[in-house]
């Protein structure tokens, strides 16, 4: 696709939006997008060729040999009807379509789900190894807060996995906390 712009007013039929056709005297700006197929030279020897009795022939010009297929959909096309798009022959329908934005985006299949890692997380240690929750549950807090932005699951669009692993953190912080605080005040008690 090549896109050509020319300055000229909507009312004047004559610029054709060409390289020679600019006209730079008016303010509104007309842009159109062409194939390359406009810029080329059809000359005689590069008109399509008729089709012979057992060739394969254009899906559109059924009387035109076919030198290609159809990358998208296999139809058979004429030069005339060959779109080139980077190594890849693609039919005028197709084109139109848009058929191949789909199949190049590589859609996404999967994801890290980063609020189900900092739940499941700050779960299993405080569960499995609660001593070590001490230092776990800051981690899931700063954890979680980092990750916020990261994209959720596919299927689910609710941040609540975030929100109450933020919750049980701080809690399970501020237990740790106040236990800290009241060892210490009673340690001095004791030992006082």
């Amino acid at each position: 696709m090549i896109r050509l712009s020319c300055l000229s007013p909507a009312r004047d039929a004559k610029c054709l939006c060409l390289p020679g056709n600019w006209r730079r005297r008016s303010r509104s700006r007309n842009s159109v997008a062409v194939f390359a197929a406009l810029f080329r030279d059809y000359s005689a020897a590069t008109r399509p060729e008729n089709a012979l009795e057992g060739e394969a022939a254009c899906f559109d010009h059924v009387s035109k040999r076919a030198v290609a297929a159809c990358q998208q959909c296999g139809r058979f096309v004429c030069q005339l009807c060959a779109v080139q798009l980077g190594e890849q022959v693609w039919c005028p329908s197709c084109v139109a379509a848009g058929r191949g934005e789909a199949r190049g985006a590589n859609p996404e299949q999967s994801r890290v789900l980063y609020d189900s890692i900092a739940l499941n997380g700050l779960i299993l240690s405080f569960l499995l190894l609660a001593p070590f929750s001490i230092i776990t549950a800051p981690a899931a807090v700063i954890y979680a807060i980092v990750n916020w932005k990261k994209p959720l699951s596919l299927v689910r669009k609710s941040r609540w996995r975030i929100v109450v692993t933020i919750i049980l953190g701080l809690a399970i912080t501020a237990i740790w906390l106040s236990l800290a605080v009241y060892v210490t005040a009673h340690w001095h008690t004791v030992m006082g």
